[in-house]
């Protein structure tokens, strides 16, 4: 069983940003940090098969807890081994509690001191998530990271509900870590308090106490102003340990990755590049393109002419485009492929930046070049 003190390791640390490298280390592996992490919501990344996702780079990947719990079922899903097993997955896998999923539900949901009790969005059956059960179901899974249930405002919402919010996620992580004491799996606790520094801080000062191995932030890009989420992660990252790895929770826009790692961040997790691959964008070396355009129906140059994965190698623009347009499922294999294998290339670069101390000459070319809106051609 992986011991606490093994799990992390800070090896390097930039002069010029906060950009720092580090290994998490499980019972399934390693993992260079900084790095971003695809979400596999339902125990699939969403139209690529696990090899696939290995290809992009990525060594962690982020299941949900809650979609698990009510489908197929966390006892069926142990007896198949484990959703390692169960999944064909050999590497890391991080879930999540739950709780973002039954908060965002608030119609089918009521939040109480002992849980959340919601109606199923399946089938409308009842269920009461307290932080126990989200552990017992976690541990089930064989997660190899786990999050504690918690509380996830929207935003905006007022300052003394965020308030609430983060007193009621401290107390349920004491009792998650009550409940996991001495089981498999690393226990990470996560600061809330929404858009406010001083609840964030005071938020870190009530997870600290439990000196649990890593940390995650979550309550942010749920609506707030990018420029307030860069604010709230400068003031609140040099308070927490340096020794403990720090998790941004569902933010993964290339521009964001790279302004996360310069403030800190060593993992990230979003759906956002399989999202964007079914709809028809690609992210490329200058920003995003939507291959539906018309200009592209006669464009037999690389989708990202400056991307060596797989299907910039082997497909064209228009016939993509062909694809997309023409509804075929292999279009939104080949731009979610395409994506995940976009960021895990980025990150790539970011860690050997940070290896050759020129981070900071990275990140102003990057932002030089890279546009986050969607562009024509």
């Amino acid at each position: 069983m992986m011991e606490k003190g093994d799990f992390f390791k800070l090896t390097k640390e930039d002069t010029g940003t906060g950009a720092r490298l580090g290994t998490i280390r499980t019972d399934h592996g390693e993992s260079e940090t900084p790095t971003f992490m695809p979400v596999g919501t339902q125990g699939t990344v969403k139209a690529l098969i696990p090899e696939e996702v290995a290809q992009t780079g990525a060594r962690i990947i982020l299941c949900n807890t809650y979609h698990l719990y009510l489908r197929p079922g966390a006892d069926l899903i142990f007896r198949a081994g484990g959703l390692h097993k169960f999944m064909n997955w050999p590497n890391t896998i991080l879930t999540d509690s739950g709780g973002f999923q039954v908060n965002s539900l608030a119609h089918l949901s009521k939040i109480g001191e002992e849980g959340v009790l919601f109606r199923s969005h399946i089938d409308g059956s009842l269920h009461l998530l307290t932080p126990e059960k989200s552990i017992e179901v976690q541990e089930k899974l064989g997660s190899d990271i786990m999050m504690p249930l918690d509380i996830c405002r929207p935003n905006p919402s007022p300052y003394k509900k965020y308030e609430e919010a983060l007193k009621q996620t401290s107390r349920w992580a004491t009792r998650s870590k009550q409940f996991h004491e001495g089981k498999p799996g690393i226990l990470f606790g996560i600061i809330q308090g929404g858009i406010y520094l001083d609840l964030r801080l005071a938020s870190l000062e009530d997870i600290e106490e439990l000196d649990l191995p890593g940390l995650a932030i979550g309550g942010l890009s749920v609506g707030e102003e990018k420029e307030k989420m860069y604010e709230i992660l400068e003031g609140l990252i040099p308070h927490i340990p340096r020794e403990k790895p720090r998790y941004l929770m569902g933010v993964g826009a290339p521009s964001s990755l790279v302004k996360g790692v310069s403030l800190g961040i060593d993992l990230f997790d979003c759906v956002l590049p399989t999202r964007l691959g079914r709809n028809g964008t690609a992210y490329c070396a200058y920003g995003k393109i939507n291959i539906d355009n018309a200009c592209f129906r006669e464009d037999f140059s690389p989708l990202d002419p400056a991307c060596d994965c797989y299907v910039c190698k082997n497909y064209t623009r228009a016939y993509l485009r062909h694809l997309f347009v023409s509804r075929e499922m292999l279009a939104g294999r080949l731009l979610s492929y395409h994506n995940l294998y976009f960021l895990g290339k980025l990150m790539a670069q970011i860690r050997q930046a940070i290896k050759e101390d020129r981070f900071l000459e990275f990140q102003r070319e990057f932002q030089k070049i890279y546009q986050e809106r969607s562009i024509k051609e």
